[in-house]
């Protein structure tokens, strides 16, 4: 395995940014489940 040496600064920022991805991530994946189960309601274009 190799090293690889980066700056502080950038390393939290990779940091955060998976941090978001995963949080993306699990709302996806809960709204597919809702989804499956029928958990949703169909929404009304006219309101707009």
């Amino acid at each position: 395995m190799e090293t690889v040496t980066i700056p502080k600064t950038e390393y939290e920022k990779l940091k955060k940014k998976l941090k978001v991805d995963m949080e993306l991530v699990n709302k996806i994946k809960n709204g597919l489940e809702d989804i499956k189960q029928g958990r949703i309601k169909k929404y009304d274009y006219s309101q707009n």
